[in-house]
């Protein structure tokens, strides 16, 4: 039987071109790519990886079905 999960991905442009792409709610679950349709690429077959590693290990599988995300942006002297 198959289950859909839902994960928040974050993308971060780094200085030196490309994108990291992470998931917080896999710890660990981390990768790059040289665009960002690569890195959601890439982002995808590691949460796909890091799941059924999970499942094979009998462990919960987290998901963010009742993650809210709110923006937070912060003034501050430089």
């Amino acid at each position: 039987m198959e289950k859909s999960y839902n994960f928040r991905t974050m993308l971060r442009k780094e200085p030196e071109g490309g994108y990291t792409a992470y998931v917080p709610s896999l710890p660990g679950c981390v990768t790059y790519g040289d665009t960002i349709d690569e890195a959601v690429d890439m982002v995808r077959e590691a949460v796909e990886i890091y799941i059924e590693s999970l499942i094979e290990h009998n462990e919960p599988v987290p998901s963010d079905d009742e993650v809210l995300e709110y923006n937070l942006q912060i003034k501050a002297q430089a």
